[in-house]
């Protein structure tokens, strides 16, 4: 295990719920409120896919104008909701430990840079070996680009890197990637084939050598 690649949002941050209530608003700026499940086909996604699921479902048609304007409005709103979110209990202490211990955390993310650099300040920059946003790459989860992009910077194989994701999209860029994944606490039951389970219902106690363990056990 060369590194630990992390999804920030629902598995370092307990940002979800924000995203919920910014995603209802966004449907129904567009004049009708998504459904509870076409909401979850948005978690983990980007915001265009967001955007194209919320205008489909108001049977509307977005110009590219309308994606940057709606897009205007809905980061503003995160904005204002991220300045709170709570960091995911025993994220930091984890971390911590795999710095001790020399492996690089890494954050990969499909948020843009302009609303993860706050979130990653607030759980510590400092923690981290560096971070890539989904406005960096072509392509974000599901495509398994921005995984392998990571692993690039890092200098190794996506093989050699243990993922934490909660959200399908999320997990299936990572598996594709190559990656040895877990379904981080709280994680959708919508898995790709490749996830594992963690050893213990949260990171609370968790250290990086048993982030060890479980890498060689999966291997």
């Amino acid at each position: 295990m060369k590194a630990v690649l992390w999804d920030m949002d629902g598995t370092l941050i307990n940002s979800e719920p924000l995203w919920e209530i910014a995603t209802y608003e966004l449907s129904e700026s567009m004049g009708r409120r998504l459904t509870p499940k076409l909401r979850e086909k948005t978690v983990g996604g980007s915001f265009h896919n967001t955007a194209t699921i919320c205008a489909a479902h108001a049977g509307i048609r977005l110009t590219e104008s309308d994606y940057t304007y709606f897009q205007s409005i809905m980061f503003a709103r995160m904005r204002e909701l991220l300045a709170n979110a709570p960091i995911n209990p025993g994220v930091d202490t984890l971390l911590r430990s795999l710095k001790d211990a020399g492996i690089p955390s890494f954050i990969v993310t499909n948020t843009t840079r302009e609303l993860a650099h706050p979130a990653m300040k607030a759980i510590g920059a400092d923690l981290f070996a560096g971070s890539i946003c989904g406005d960096e790459v072509a392509h974000g989860k599901p495509d398994p680009l921005i995984y392998t992009t990571a692993a690039r910077i890092l200098k190794t194989q996506p093989h050699n890197c243990l993922v934490f994701e909660d959200s399908t999209p999320g997990m299936t860029a990572a598996v594709n990637a190559g990656c040895i994944v877990f379904a981080a606490p709280n994680a959708t039951h919508d898995r790709p084939q490749g996830v594992h389970n963690m050893h213990t219902p949260s990171f609370v106690g968790t250290q990086a050598k048993d982030l060890r363990q479980w890498f060689r056990a999966v291997q």
